[in-house]
């Protein structure tokens, strides 16, 4: 239970750093995936949908850190403190009426799947 625990924390950390260098590379298209409508064109928009980009390549690398040094418990409090990004996604989508798919599909899986991870690793059960 310990190993599937840290894989899905790894995972995890592998995929933010992942969306994060698209939302660099290619702001708009990875935009897309999001759930909301993209922003009113402007020439400054990709610079703003960057700095979503550079918050998640940071996360990631956070996780990755405590993976490599930290004890299981203090990986599992960050992954719990980690997935109100997701569940904030989340709300802030539904909110906004954009995508309910995206909401709950995406997001709202990513939130389970981390909370079912940290839970464990947090409370050292594991």
């Amino acid at each position: 239970m310990r190993d599937l625990a840290l894989g899905v924390a790894l995972v995890a950390a592998l995929m933010i750093i992942v969306i994060g260098i698209l939302y660099l590379a290619t702001p708009r298209s990875a935009a897309r995936s999001f759930g909301l409508p993209l922003p009113e064109p402007g020439p400054h928009i990709p610079w703003w949908l960057r700095l979503k980009g550079v918050r998640d390549c940071a996360s990631g690398l956070a996780v990755l850190a405590l993976l490599a040094a930290a004890p299981s418990t203090q990986l599992g409090l960050v992954l719990l403190i980690f997935a109100l990004i997701p569940i904030g996604d989340m709300t802030v989508i539904l909110a906004a009426r954009g995508s309910r798919a995206h909401a709950f599909g995406m997001h709202g899986a990513t939130a389970l799947l981390m909370l079912a991870a940290a839970v464990p690793l947090a409370l050292g059960r594991i």
